[in-house]
């Protein structure tokens, strides 16, 4: 059985007894809110924080009033009326149930990245010497690269770039707000732009997109992305696309936007030659590494039918048996 490590708790009633607590402790201190990604990693020794900051009881981190609180669960997200198609269908598809009733949105977008070989107890990762990511100095992935490559596999994340949402984050010293693209960074490692003192307390999301979320994954619930493509579009009265945003989770050690396909998106319409198109250049642009599920170079190759199959359905198709086949295992 894997045993947690001993640790301290503190359980703050507000965001600035929170940001106060992490100011005084430091680096011996971790935010915790559902921690359906942290408690797992503290159990194989991932992470070893001697102190951790509760959010559970911080109210004003379940704020719906015109922006998603990070301290709402990706349930609550996936069931309230105001949240945009592609942010519900992102939530909606995170794990099972009991782990949507738990996980917050501020802890998927901060979620973890993962690799085959770190993804592991303690035992296995000291039997081939670690690995870059945590007490090694090899990636196992790219032998010679000095940079870890574990990948992003955030479900939230990519839907909300694709949003042009905006996160906030708050210290003891001040708050700002950037973009949520803006939040990663592509190293497995150093993944996140958050200061450890900061604390992610709201999302907001601009109104007026027609957005969608597709998810590759081995099995139909529970499992991590291995491929997340998410599509918002704004289409004026004569059914041209005025702005197109197309984003990426999954390939990479961060999500993030594809340019070249939203740029090439402006001024059309859909038709069925220009997502063939579209699809193609979002697939130019994934460079899956083989640090999880299955093969890396199909896992490229159906980018372009996931792009596809989200344009499709913002054009108005009938997607729902697509959708229901790849639940199944049964690749359209």
């Amino acid at each position: 059985m894997l045993r947690l490590p001993w640790f301290e708790h503190r359980a703050p009633r507000s965001v600035a007894e929170a940001a106060k607590i992490l100011a005084g402790e430091g680096t011996r201190a971790m935010l915790i809110a559902g921690g359906t990604d942290l408690l797992p990693n503290m159990k194989r020794r991932h992470q070893a924080p001697q102190v951790l900051v509760s959010l559970a009881g911080v109210r004003e981190l379940k704020n719906l009033n015109g922006t998603f609180g990070a301290g709402l669960t990706l349930s609550e997200i996936a069931a309230h009326e105001k949240t945009p198609a592609a942010l519900r269908h992102a939530a909606i598809q995170v794990a099972t149930p009991h782990i949507r009733n738990m996980g917050t949105l501020g802890g998927n977008l901060c979620l973890d990245t993962r690799c085959n070989y770190y993804n592991q107890s303690y035992e296995w990762r000291k039997a081939i010497d670690f690995c870059l990511k945590k007490d090694g100095k090899i990636c196992w992935v790219a032998t010679a690269s000095k940079r870890c490559v574990a990948v992003s596999s955030t479900d939230t994340a990519p839907a909300l770039i694709a949003l042009n949402a905006k996160v906030k984050l708050v210290s003891a010293k001040g708050e700002r707000e950037i973009p949520v693209e803006a939040l990663f960074q592509n190293d497995g490692i150093d993944y996140l732009s958050r200061a450890p003192d900061e604390i992610l307390t709201e999302v907001r999301v601009p109104a007026g997109w027609k957005s969608t979320y597709w998810k590759l994954r081995r099995r139909g619930s529970f499992d991590f992305p291995i491929l997340g493509v998410a599509a918002a579009l704004r289409f004026n009265s004569s059914n041209e696309i005025e702005e197109a945003r197309i984003a990426l989770g999954a390939v990479a050690s961060r999500p993030f936007l594809v340019e070249k396909a939203g740029e090439f998106l402006k001024g059309r319409k859909l038709t069925d030659e220009v997502i063939a198109q579209a699809s193609e250049l979002v697939a130019n642009r994934a460079k899956p590494m083989d640090n999880t599920d299955m093969d890396l170079y199909w896992r490229k190759e159906v980018a372009d039918d996931f792009a596809g199959y989200a344009l499709r359905e913002l054009r108005g198709d009938d997607m729902r048996a697509t959708r229901i086949k790849i639940a199944r295992y049964e690749p359209a």
